[in-house]
């Protein structure tokens, strides 16, 4: 373990800023909320924190409309209050990570401000401008070409029209962004989690796309046509390399891109000889569905597909998908949990998990989530899994003394973290555990991983060194299984009964049951 860097040790923490905690009374998140909370998550067992974006922005998606990269939004606090959360966090051994929004910036940034206001402008090239629209669709609805009159041309934005795409084949924008980097690093943060990292440069002949003739009638617009020429082009593995460099510039600091891909493109983000992202975001599990067999298939699958040499990572949830507990199930979230955090690697972690909080439907005159907005009806809306976090069981959850720009919606009981650690047995505390048991048995983080198989709802397999072998045994079903292993104990199980007790031979399995044995 000593061996190894932080970001490879240790757990990622995601908050989701606006909805962690409010310090002032607003309603929304803000950094010192997030400072108030950092002996919580020092216990927790996390490594890291990464924050959603905290910079000055129009809010017309929350953050990732970017106004001025090296600024704090009021919203949030100031600078000070920045510098002041990362020398807390650093002090208790946490780590700072920041989302990065390379691809698009706000319409009201300066650079495109300058821009759109005329076509002899010198940051004219700095976005994407065209006489004629192509096909590719906005990820949000609808065209991703907007008509600016005063210019008489359109421009190109990947997600709202008032998040206009930089040109990354200007290299006065990459120089821009690449001091914007700098200029965090300098600070002290950790590293950073690049947005759309996939998705930065476009085809230079502006293709249109083929028709995806898999796309169902009622899918979002964005699915209808193949991606091939708006996304993952060729090019931007030079751009990764060129964001590790900087990385590799400085002492100790992480690069995560978010690539929603599949494993065989996802893999090649770790770039020529390991120079590209630390970790490419692996959604993987996310995505599968919630059975034996295809855990058992998506693992392999990432597993045989990682180049030689490169460092797994894992996660479950995050601010853009339906919550853990609402999609798999709340009595199948604490096996859920077992499976994360016995996996090899670096594993994230969306806030809330660890205390089973499940998606929180929005009546429709309070939805916020532009993408929602733009096409109702379709499912596309995120508000549902980033509402506020639930730290008791008050009107407001404790999250705030204000009204929450997000409803908490419908306490249920033992669903906060008050009441979580007043029970003897809860999900926060299970998480606990196992971070615990993740931190003291390095096994479970570089351990080889073998064995993996199924049977009916069975998941099982081993994570092994020269000194250890521990198995993992999963019930994704809603009945008692059986099956047989090695003489061993079990070291942990989500029936605290059992912890602690030898087996040889034969082992029953409750339904949503999960353990890990320690084998002699």
């Amino acid at each position: 373990m000593q061996e190894m860097n932080w970001w490879q040790r240790g757990i990622v923490y995601e908050v989701y800023a606006r909805s962690f905690q409010d310090s002032n009374g607003d309603g929304v998140g803000d950094l010192n909320g997030i400072l108030d909370r950092l002996d919580y998550l020092v216990r927790l067992g996390i490594s890291a924190i990464w924050i959603s974006p905290i910079y000055p922005s129009p809010m017309a998606d929350f953050g990732y409309d970017v106004e001025d990269y090296c600024a704090i939004d009021p919203v949030f606090g100031t600078m000070a209050d920045f510098d002041r959360l990362v020398a807390e966090a650093h002090r208790r051994g946490l780590r700072m990570i920041l989302d990065f929004v390379p691809n698009h910036s706000s319409d009201r940034h300066p650079w495109f401000l300058e821009s759109r206001a005329s076509v002899d402008n010198p940051k004219r090239d700095w976005y994407l401008w065209r006489d004629q629209p192509n096909n590719w669709p906005s990820n949000f609805g609808g065209s991703a070409w907007e008509w600016d009159e005063t210019t008489r041309q359109y421009y190109y934005h990947s997600f709202l029209k008032e998040q206009p795409d930089l040109n990354w084949r200007n290299p006065a924008v990459r120089k821009a962004m690449y001091d914007v980097l700098r200029f965090w690093l300098d600070r002290g943060v950790d590293g950073f989690r690049v947005d759309v990292m996939w998705m930065i440069i476009k085809d230079e002949l502006f293709r249109d796309n083929p028709i995806n003739a898999e796309s169902r009638d009622a899918a979002p617009s964005n699915h209808r046509l193949l991606p091939i020429y708006n996304t993952n082009r060729p090019e931007v593995h030079e751009i990764v390399a060129e964001m590790r460099s900087i990385m590799d510039q400085y002492s100790n600091r992480v690069l995560i891109g978010e690539i929603y891909l599949p494993v065989e493109q996802l893999v090649t983000y770790y770039g020529q000889n390991l120079t590209g992202a630390h970790l490419p975001f692996n959604f993987l599990l996310l995505q599968a569905p919630w059975t034996a067999e295809a855990l058992r298939q998506t693992i392999s699958s990432y597993q045989s597909a990682l180049p030689m040499g490169a460092w797994p990572n894992w996660v479950l949830g995050n601010h853009d998908n339906s919550r853990l507990a609402t999609r798999i199930g709340v009595r199948q979230a604490p096996v859920a949990a077992v499976l994360l955090l016995t996996l090899p690697g670096t594993l994230t972690i969306y806030y809330g998990e660890e205390i089973g909080m499940t998606d929180v439907p929005i009546p429709p005159d309070e939805v916020q989530d532009p993408a929602e907005k733009n096409q109702p009806g379709i499912g596309v809306g995120r508000d549902p899994e980033r509402t506020p976090m639930l730290w008791n069981d008050s009107e407001s959850a404790g999250f705030t003394v204000g009204k929450p720009w997000l409803t908490v919606g419908v306490h249920y009981a033992g669903r906060d973290v008050a009441s979580q650690e007043r029970a003897d047995y809860s999900m926060l505390k299970l998480y606990r555990r196992l971070i615990s048991l993740r931190g003291s048995h390095p096994v479970l983080v570089n351990g080889s991983l073998n064995r993996i198989a199924t049977d009916g709802d069975l998941l099982r397999y081993e994570r092994a060194n020269e000194a250890a072998r521990y198995l993992t045994l999963l019930n994704l079903g809603s009945t008692p299984i059986q099956t047989f292993t090695e003489p061993g104990r079990i070291l942990l199980s989500t029936d605290l009964a059992q912890d602690g007790r030898e087996v040889n031979g034969r082992v029953e399995l409750s339904d949503a049951q999960a353990c890990i044995i320690e084998l002699y």
